[in-house]
């Protein structure tokens, strides 16, 4: 039986090691809505614990914003995995990030500038790749909840200026006061 041909969502001759910033979308298989506890996105919390979006983030409370989002488990999994790629891979800086129902998007940075030739043991070190990035991070989520809730693949956009970050960035700090008109938004 043929299968049918995925289509290559990279660009042609690019390479995703090098400097550079990425806006990334991982979405749920099937849609599945399990990343904010019981789904419910207007579930009141704490008003002194964190938001979900993450690194370099503080966002004071608007006036008319008293409701927070409460993550599932694998949702502060997923937090927690995104708050340690850098540990794994010292060149790549997670700049921000929020964590929806059933997605996430993820601005990384990869800095090679920094990257010393040769490490400790004389091996040379390299940038990974933004595919490699993404799958290890994956593979962590999946490893720490015991089955995979990952559609294949993410989406990408390189961000190649200044503007395209700034707009990628305010992206992530509204989605969640936008979920309702998302597109990937799911109905209870």
């Amino acid at each position: 039986m043929d299968r049918p041909v995925r289509k290559d969502i990279r660009l042609d001759n690019y390479d995703y090691s090098r400097n550079g910033a990425y806006f990334i979308t991982i979405c749920t298989k099937n849609k599945m809505c399990i990343f904010w506890d019981n789904n419910d996105k207007y579930k009141p919390i704490a008003d002194n614990q964190p938001p979900i979006v993450g690194a370099h983030s503080v966002r004071p409370p608007k006036a008319n914003q008293s409701k927070k989002i409460h993550l599932s488990e694998i949702g502060r999994i997923i937090k927690i995995g995104l708050q340690n790629i850098n540990n794994y891979y010292p060149m790549v800086y997670v700049d921000k990030f929020v964590i929806m129902p059933n997605h996430i998007h993820v601005i990384i940075r990869i800095e090679t500038d920094n990257l010393l030739s040769v490490v400790g043991n004389g091996r040379t070190m390299c940038a990974p790749t933004l595919s490699m990035i993404i799958k290890n991070f994956k593979e962590f989520v999946t490893k720490q909840i015991g089955f995979s809730v990952w559609q294949k693949s993410f989406y990408d956009r390189v961000l190649r200026n200044e503007w395209e970050y700034r707009n990628a960035w305010q992206y992530i700090e509204n989605n969640p006061i936008n979920w309702e008109n998302d597109e990937l938004f799911c109905k209870e």
